[in-house]
């Protein structure tokens, strides 16, 4: 019998057995990729940087996160046949087990250039996410691949999140019933004297509780005066018995956000507090009624609008009717006047129409809908709205 040599077959030359093997590398979330390399070909991509950690995410499952826009924890780089991601040394071990479809290139930050040349050794031309590249990280791409094009993405990859896929609805679903359980528990401290600030840090402590890692956005609590400010930061003002309380809020789980919004009325409400949250109410209501696959954004929030400015609160309503949810908490698609574009089945949507009055204090109520062929599925159980009809 032959000795078999080491390594090797018995009949394998040294010069074979030196020969690199290809190893195949599987689309890590079936579908996503050959989407991607679809819409490239259409537009005559041959190879993709993509920067941003929700996309990075989504096309590869490697969930690391950047600590600011100038610092990157990795880049993806997909061609018509080959994907890698490039990363340091801090995250090499979670790329390697986050996105084993992925050919992980390990860099040391200065030879970042000489790496990504290594991958792209007959690549003539490089598109890149243009919201996600910073002038610096561009003249890095400059001078480490000198005579390759580069040129911006002639289409977006936050289009290609739009479509839920079921397992994302179901971590979609969890992030939204995480942020109901802990509304259900503030409900019942929002009293006279607790300070805005107060209320928030319970509602983080909640998402904690219930299964957050972290939350999709910090709790907007706004008392009184404040609610007229649609982004108010919760301060040190507290609760009065005769104020109303903007509640928006939103948990994440595993890397899907949510986002809802109620408006805690007192028992001692005058007349204009409910008026206006009659009509914020009457407002998205209608809204989710005109909802289906195929009417444009726009439309939608003309339903909502057009109710409120019927009421002479349409200067008052000074936002678009709603956003996108997913990855991140404010993505495709758009309710707005400007959203064109029709809306698709599986898509997540939210509608939240509002009235702002400066100097008295605001109403705001938001829903997070699924996007059917017939209508819309509205994910929210929780039920805090008031009926002054």
């Amino acid at each position: 019998m032959v000795p078999r040599k080491p390594n090797g077959t018995a009949n394998e030359t040294k010069k074979e057995r030196k020969k690199p093997v290809r190893r195949v590398y599987e689309d890590p979330i079936p579908g996503r990729l050959g989407n991607l390399r679809e819409r490239m070909a259409e537009n005559g991509v041959s190879a993709a940087l993509v920067k941003s950690p929700e996309n990075r995410r989504y096309f590869s499952g490697f969930s690391a996160e950047d600590s600011q826009l100038a610092e990157s924890s990795g880049f993806l780089l997909v061609t018509e046949d080959r994907k890698f991601l490039l990363t340091d040394g801090r995250y090499t071990t979670q790329a390697l087990r986050e996105a084993p479809g992925y050919e992980v290139v390990t860099h040391g930050g200065r030879d970042l250039g000489e790496k990504l040349k290594e991958c792209l050794p007959d690549v003539k031309s490089l598109a890149f996410e243009a919201n996600h590249v910073t002038v610096g990280f561009h003249n890095v791409l400059k001078r480490s691949l000198a005579g390759v094009k580069l040129r911006t993405l002639p289409f977006s990859l936050d289009v290609l999140r739009e479509v839920k896929s079921p397992e994302e609805l179901e971590i979609v679903r969890k992030a939204v019933n995480i942020t109901e359980r802990a509304l259900a528990d503030l409900w019942a401290e929002i009293e006279p004297g607790v300070p805005e600030s107060w209320l928030s840090e319970f509602l983080l402590a909640k998402f904690k509780e219930y299964g957050s890692t972290r939350p999709a956005f910090p709790p907007i609590v706004a008392a009184g005066a404040n609610a007229a400010q649609p982004h108010a930061v919760p301060g040190r003002k507290k609760v009065s018995k005769t104020e109303m309380v903007v509640l928006d809020l939103g948990a994440t789980y595993r890397g899907y956000a949510s986002d809802m919004t109620r408006t805690y009325v007192p028992k001692l409400a005058s007349g204009w507090q409910k008026t206006i949250y009659g009509i914020v109410r009457d407002a998205q209501l209608m809204a989710l009624d005109s909802i289906k696959a195929g009417v444009a954004g726009a439309e939608v929030d003309k339903v909502a609008r057009d109710h409120i400015t019927k009421h002479g609160y349409g200067e008052f309503f000074n936002h678009s009717l709603g956003h996108g949810v997913g990855l991140l908490v404010h993505e495709e698609p758009r309710l707005s006047p400007h959203a064109t574009s029709p809306l698709k089945a599986g898509s997540l949507v939210t509608v939240e129409p509002g009235i702002y009055l400066p100097e008295k204090g605001g109403v705001r109520l938001e829903e997070l809908v699924l996007v059917t062929e017939t209508g819309c599925v509205v994910l929210n159980k929780d039920k805090h709205f008031y009926d002054f009809s």
